[in-house]
């Protein structure tokens, strides 16, 4: 009886299966940037290629620009089903996953190179591993890139310049508490909200990636841009984990095929692009800062690393600095 029932059981899965696939599946990719930033060219790619592998039995919606919500509500429905596909800043997810937090820390990475040796090796697939518990599946690890400094007020040469600076910062906490200990007023604000922020006084300076400050125009409202590339930002992707173990054995393939491809590509254009974009912030009237000391932000960043290994331990942190 235990054989026909498990029988009958695998022949219903096997009918919901085909019965998708008939059917086709249409997925919901959500994402707060803007149309014109890096992000939305890969969900243009994750979809053309996700449709074109799997004969248009799959297929993606992609609602950028907050849409569906800002990050966190996009993440809160990315674990319910109501979003398919979420992708956001690393730092939206370590609220639920704290340790994942020692990927944020300034100065974590030596370059770029080591963050993608990072995040696409042992060390980010098990971090994607984590996403499971909380209902989703981790894809991969996009760009968001390095956190430069833009203000109203002077050019950010060493850490003694950033005191006083009412600094929007997002929710990471290491970077919240750099910011504290440099003695500026650390501001938490939803980056759909951060324009009319500065465009008001609400806070008078901010910290993202070029490509950022470039495609939601913060260089509209701010005066100098510094190239303190004191962390680097990873994205993830990830998907309601329902939803993908409901898509045929080759249908998760694709979309786990498409998304390391499409991560390698709109990593290549952050790169290939930055210096164009610092040259459009720069003809747009923002002063680019290069004469930057970072050996004394590294320095002034230390304590970051030490408080998160008192709440998370050291060995995340040991990990990333063993890989070369």
């Amino acid at each position: 009886m235990h054989r026909i029932r498990t029988g009958i059981a695998a022949l219903a899965m096997l009918a919901g299966s085909i019965s998708a696939a008939i059917a086709g599946v249409e997925l919901k990719f959500a994402h707060a940037a803007p149309d014109t930033d890096l992000q939305q060219n890969l969900a243009v790619f994750f979809a053309d290629e996700v449709a074109k592998r799997t004969g248009g039995e799959v297929t993606v919606k992609i609602f950028p620009q907050g849409q569906l919500g800002n990050d966190q509500q996009m993440i809160s429905g990315a674990r319910s089903g109501v979003v398919d596909i979420v992708m956001s800043g690393l730092n939206n997810f370590t609220g639920m996953m704290p340790r994942l937090g020692g990927l944020e820390l300034p100065f974590m990475f030596q370059s770029r190179e080591h963050a993608y040796k990072v995040l696409d090796g042992e060390i980010g697939r098990q971090g994607l591993a984590e996403f499971e518990q909380f209902g989703m599946k981790g894809l991969a690890y996009p760009e968001n890139g390095y956190r430069n400094v833009t203000n109203n007020t002077h050019p950010i040469k060493t850490p003694a310049d950033v005191a006083g600076l009412r600094m929007r910062t997002n929710n990471s906490v290491a970077l919240n508490e750099l910011f504290a200990m440099l003695k500026a007023n650390p501001q938490q604000l939803p980056v759909a909200e951060l324009y009319t922020a500065l465009e008001t006084g609400v806070v008078d300076a901010q910290e993202h990636p070029v490509n950022i400050t470039y495609s939601f125009k913060f260089y509209e409202v701010q005066k100098y841009l510094s190239l303190t590339e004191h962390a680097y930002s990873a994205l993830a992707l990830a998907m309601n984990l329902d939803k993908f173990n409901a898509l045929t054995s080759e249908q998760q393939k694709v979309v786990m095929e498409v998304a390391a491809e499409a991560t390698a590509m709109q990593r290549k254009l952050s790169i290939e692009k930055q210096e164009s974009i610092l040259g459009e912030l720069a003809a747009a009237g923002l002063e680019i800062n290069r004469d930057v000391d970072k050996a004394a932000f590294q320095e002034a960043a230390k304590p970051t690393w030490d408080s998160y290994v008192a709440a998370n331990g050291d060995e995340l942190v040991k990990a990333v600095q063993a890989v070369k």
